[in-house]
């Protein structure tokens, strides 16, 4: 079926959770998979990516290392002003600690030669490595005050850790202070969790996913972090992993166990899980083109704190531009959530 380009609107549509693999990030990841022990989520990732066969695989390839021709002509098919770049997950952090550190400098350089090639169709965000959180958080203000990107992404865990262990708030630290908002990415699953889902097939974006950056999410909030640091600002794609659909029970459950004393890990916090989900995050439509649930997450967590986002390369689908376009909502919720939320989080300047 051929799908017609969607027509110009009365809104830019900034997508917010684009992918880029630069090939110097592919050359890594190919001495990786080629080591004795790999990973088993990052080999049934990206080692199938690399090598499958399929046109699947192939179509992701090609548009991940692409930062020009056909990355902008795929754009202007599916009346995509602008992407949010940021790169593929696993990242750096499936790397060894001194090679993230020293790739995570260059991915940027790169992304943001590719910014000033294109300057109204891209902007991006910081990679870092949190295997060094004092560099991660030095990158950050390189890259803000160099660079001039203004977000962060974080591809969930690294090496099966989670950012709610305060050793890397380092990180939120330096995030909170230059107000850089970090996207909080899935990644596979680290060994210890992944078993179960590979079996089924249901460890990638599927519900795997979801899942595991979903947990680390809940992570981070039930740690305190976002007392210890009130002004970061978090965003999660795919309507939010869920979580504004579990918010009730979530708050319930929290409660219920803090008063149960059943886990150390879970004290008292300021405020409900719900509490910070409204006031602490931003959440992506990326792969979850679904007016209904768009709508519900606006009305919980405001129509200021929900953007738009495709998942390019990996969800590429002129339709769900259209289907969104049609969307009943208000005019000035609508640019809000294709266009302004976009400019005022990632700090891009209108037109």
């Amino acid at each position: 079926m051929r799908i017609t380009r969607p027509a110009p609107a009365a809104y830019r549509r900034i997508a917010t959770e684009e992918a880029f693999a630069p090939k110097e990030l592919i050359d890594i990841y190919r001495k990786i998979l080629q080591q004795k022990t790999v990973d088993p989520g990052f080999a049934n990732l990206m080692g199938f990516y690399m090598s499958s066969p399929s046109e699947r695989a192939r179509h992701i390839m090609s548009c991940l290392l692409d930062l020009d021709e056909q990355r902008i002509r795929h754009m202007d098919e599916a009346g995509v002003d602008m992407q949010v770049l940021a790169l593929t997950s696993p990242g750096v952090q499936i790397m060894d600690r001194d090679t993230a550190v020293a790739f995570a400098p260059l991915a940027n350089d790169l992304l943001a030669e590719a910014i000033a090639r294109h300057p109204t169709r891209l902007a991006g965000m910081i990679a870092v490595a949190p295997q060094d959180p004092a560099a991660a958080a030095k990158e950050i203000e390189r890259c803000v005050s160099k660079l001039g990107l203004h977000a962060v992404v974080i591809n969930s865990h690294t090496h099966g850790e989670y950012l709610s262990d305060p050793k890397f708030w380092d990180i939120f630290e330096a995030a909170e202070a230059h107000d850089t908002p970090i996207y909080l990415h899935p990644n596979a699953m680290p060994a210890s969790m992944i078993g179960h889902f590979l079996e089924a097939g249901l460890d990638g974006a599927v519900y795997g996913f979801g899942v595991e950056t979903g947990l680390h999410a809940l992570r981070i909030i039930t740690s305190g972090a976002l007392d210890r640091f009130p002004k970061l600002q978090i965003i999660l794609g795919h309507m939010g992993e869920a979580l504004p659909f579990w918010s009730y029970r979530l708050d319930y459950m929290h409660a219920a166990t803090v008063r149960s004393k059943r886990y150390d890990a879970i004290k008292p916090i300021g405020r409900k899980p719900s509490d910070y989900l409204k006031d602490n995050f931003h959440i992506t439509c990326s792969g979850m083109a679904w007016p209904q649930a768009i709508k519900f997450t606006q009305d919980l967590v405001g129509t200021d704190r929900v953007l738009y986002a495709m998942d390019y390369p990996y969800q590429h689908a002129v339709e769900e531009v259209h289907a969104l376009d049609a969307m009943d909502m208000p005019a000035e919720v609508k640019r809000a959530f294709f266009q302004t939320n976009a400019e005022k989080l990632f700090k891009i300047a209108p037109l």
